[in-house]
């Protein structure tokens, strides 16, 4: 990318910053909030996907989603690989999830979100949909506190001694799944607390820059890659170390991850080799949790709750928004 390209890449990302990018996960969280509670996950998704592709589709920008709803074959919309924008202005990597944690939108359990990210063209990792390895913590450690091969327990005592506590002090968050019971008997085997989720590990990262209010020390496990490059994409923003490695088990995701640039099946990919250049990531509550507040709906107003960061500046805002002309979030 040329010097100019990139100048003008960094300027529009920084307007979208302002307010475009918000009104994307706004629209998301909005569409998806409406199926709040009624068990229907499928339907809660698409209506988050849908709004969410519409309002991508108004900025000006020439967007290519690297992480989305699946590959080519198995999603309708926001695909990997499909091109998403007015063609109008920089090129630039996209990253979604439209609504993490269908499950708890679904239940109206607390902690879905709509988010998205935005960087750079081509500075996002283009991973398959597939499993990651994570392990994430926060900011204000030296860095190679934790490392992924290193051994729950070995990575609970540098993280207490780099925190200054023991391990009975430390809170690991984990999502709730057969797989990961050997890892939860090893944190409770050394004396350290399990926060167990059911969904939604992309908030479940970001927990871990805010320990004080949120309780939560490191965050491991295997969840979605998409997550994790959204994950990555936050604590770029946000401050926080984080590594991840792609579960390529069979031959037949090898072969995908080898035909989207991936040259190393086996490689440990850290913050900086999943989000290469400066990114912005949106964040809108679809139903309440510790992070984000989720919309309300009034009789004549939608209040929605928004994190908006981005990484070259290391700017964090909240937004509380107020719709008042309702009849766009029915129309569109």
């Amino acid at each position: 990318m040329s010097s100019s390209i990139t100048v003008q890449a960094g300027l529009m990302i920084e307007r979208i910053l302002s307010l475009e990018i918000v009104r994307v996960t706004e629209r998301a969280a909005v569409s998806s909030a409406r199926l709040r509670g009624r068990g229907n996950e499928k339907a809660a998704d698409q209506a988050a996907v849908d709004a969410m592709r519409r309002e991508l589709n108004k900025l000006p920008i020439d967007g290519t989603v690297v992480i989305g709803e699946g590959e080519r074959d198995e999603a309708p919309m926001l695909f990997i690989g499909e091109t998403v924008g007015n063609k109008k202005g920089p090129k630039v990597d996209i990253a979604v999830d439209p609504l993490e944690g269908t499950t708890l939108c679904a239940k109206d359990m607390p902690g879905a979100i709509a988010v998205m990210a935005m960087a750079e063209g081509g500075t996002l990792l283009n991973a398959p949909d597939v499993y990651m390895e994570k392990i994430a913590i926060g900011p204000g450690y030296p860095a190679g506190t934790v490392d992924l091969d290193a051994s729950i327990e070995d990575n609970i005592r540098a993280l207490a001694k780099a925190k200054g506590v023991k391990p009975e002090e430390i809170t690991a968050l984990i999502l709730d799944r057969p797989r990961h019971a050997d890892m939860i008997a090893g944190v409770r085997r050394i004396g350290a607390a399990v926060h167990l989720i059911t969904d939604g590990d992309v908030a479940g990262v970001i927990h871990t820059t805010d320990p004080k209010n949120t309780g939560i020390d490191i965050y491991m496990g295997i969840g979605g890659a998409p997550e994790g490059v959204l994950a990555a994409a936050a604590l770029r923003c946000i401050g926080g170390q984080m590594q991840g490695r792609l579960v390529l088990d069979t031959d037949e995701k090898r072969a995908r991850a080898a035909k989207m640039g991936v040259k190393d099946p086996k490689k440990k990919y850290d913050m900086k080799d999943m989000v290469r250049g400066d990114c912005l990531v949106a964040a809108t509550g679809v139903t309440t949790g510790s992070m984000l507040r989720g919309v309300r709906f009034e009789k004549d107003r939608i209040y929605t709750h928004t994190v908006v960061m981005r990484s070259i500046t290391g700017t964090v805002r909240w937004i509380e928004a107020e719709h008042r002309q309702l009849e766009k979030f029915h129309l569109d």
